[in-house]
């Protein structure tokens, strides 16, 4: 449950809905212009703040009879005690046992009941609850996220077992998985001081160290209003949800203000860090990150389009190159996810076909990276990358969930008004910005290199294929 959701939750909407977003996606493609005082979805966001310090967010998007309430708390790994990592993710589990009004274990059973879906997720920023029901159960999702934001039951009978499972997911799910494991080694690799660098779920020895008093102080430290934001999003009408909201979240105390956070800035990267992981697998991995800066950057638009560019698709430079002319690894790509507080990074990776090794195909990786530094980009790929970034945005709002999920998201890295302006920071990327990008970040001094090497059953190296 850490970096993703407890269960994926399916886009709401008939299919006929979805052609209409295609028809939307075409005309950016195509370039045509927008109506005249056309406004978007962002238009129509009408944000309140409770005097308890809740803050509101509510859509009216009547297009399926469906709602999705979504309450975000700024309650991420980075909010986690030195020593206490993976407590934001235990609390995302503690927040499903109940209270003393809906009954031990009970918050999920009510939900399905009555035709919904529930679903959290914890990331390094933020903590994310969510329920999606029908549009005439809104009250009951919002009754339902008011009573655990005061009222979780806190039982050690409970909280033990609980701390155990934690601990057979971080087993299943990161030292069981050769690539995960190299992603978490290659994190801590390149960050040296900024908690980005820790693990979401946290260290075995720290999940093995939580105690029940050590959970209830983290919920009343970052589980108020004052430190939340509501999001419902759907077939709604905003004024009733407004008074809805108003009468199970207003008589909420205003919780006292968190300790301020003490984050070290990650001091600049003055030369390239190289990893390697020994670990039971078949085939090797490559994985390369670089320092980028955040949502908030006028930078992050380029690196977004750099990112496309390089690994958006089978048609893209990575995949051509690597993948399909030189045989060498069987998916090569670039990643970039702006949405944080602070820097994070911009990554590539592959996998090595049998026979080859890691150095070949991050020769090769590189080598394509190069040519971006040292030619432009033509304007045909500078178009298909943003033609794909303004479609996959576009289609994110044609689920009322994932629309909220945007908003929640960006909110808690930053505002969620940033999404009011990304098509048009992304239209205005030219080729000489993604340049410009790719020189300044994606270099050998900026970069850490992770490598898995395969090894046998008991130890040693797999045979030669």
């Amino acid at each position: 449950m850490s970096q993703v959701a407890r269960g994926r939750i399916g886009k709401a909407g008939p299919r006929g809905r979805r052609v209409l977003v295609l028809v939307a996606v075409l005309a950016f493609c195509l370039g045509l212009a927008a109506p005249a005082g056309a406004g978007t979805i962002w238009d129509r966001v009408s944000e309140t703040v409770l005097p308890n310090g809740l803050k509101v967010l509510l859509v009216e998007e009547p297009k399926a009879p469906v709602v999705t309430v979504q309450i975000w708390y700024k309650a991420g790994a980075r909010n986690e005690p030195l020593g206490k990592g993976g407590l934001a993710h235990m609390m995302e589990h503690l927040m499903f046992k109940g209270t003393p009004k809906t009954g031990p274990k009970q918050f999920s059973i009510i939900v399905q009941r009555n035709g919904g879906q529930d679903n959290a997720h914890t990331a390094r920023d933020a903590a994310a609850y969510y329920v999606d029901f029908a549009a005439d159960r809104v009250n009951l999702g919002l009754e339902l996220e008011a009573d655990r934001m005061v009222n979780v039951l806190f039982d050690e009978k409970e909280f033990l077992p609980e701390r155990d499972v934690v601990y057979e997911e971080r087993r299943l799910r990161i030292d069981d998985q050769p690539s995960v494991t190299l992603g978490e080694v290659m994190r801590t690799t390149a960050f040296m001081a900024h908690p980005y660098g820790r693990p979401t779920i946290g260290w075995p020895s720290e999940i093995k160290g939580w105690t029940l008093e050590d959970a209830r102080q983290f919920y009343q430290t970052y589980y108020a209003p004052n430190t939340a934001t509501l999001i419902v999003a759907g077939d709604i009408k905003k004024d009733e949800v407004l008074k809805k909201i108003t009468e199970v979240f207003g008589t909420i105390p205003r919780g006292p203000a968190p300790p301020p956070l003490v984050i070290p800035e990650e001091p600049p990267q003055i030369g390239e860090r190289r990893v390697f992981v020994r670990k039971e697998a078949e085939l090797p991995i490559f994985f390369a990150v670089h320092h980028v800066p955040n949502l908030t950057h006028p930078d992050s638009a380029p690196l977004n389009a750099l990112a496309y560019v390089l690994g958006g698709g089978e048609s893209a430079r990575l995949h051509k190159k690597v993948v399909y002319e030189l045989q060498l690894a069987s998916y090569a790509g670039a990643d970039y996810n702006p949405v944080y507080k602070d820097p994070y990074l911009f990554g590539l990776s592959a996998g090595p076909l049998p026979g080859k090794t890691a150095e070949e195909v991050e020769r090769a990786m590189l080598a394509e990276v190069e040519r971006v530094q040292k030619e432009p980009i033509t304007d045909r790929e500078l178009q298909k990358a943003k033609n794909q970034i303004e479609a996959e945005f576009v289609f994110a709002q044609d689920s009322v969930h994932m629309l909220a999920n945007l908003l929640g998201a960006y909110e808690s890295a930053a505002s969620w008004k940033l999404l009011t302006t990304y098509v048009e920071r992304i239209r205005n990327v030219t080729a000489a910005d993604v340049q410009r990008v790719a020189r300044q970040y994606i270099v050998a001094d900026n970069r850490t290199v992770a490598i898995l090497i395969p090894m046998k059953p008991g130890g040693g190296a797999p045979p030669a294929k």
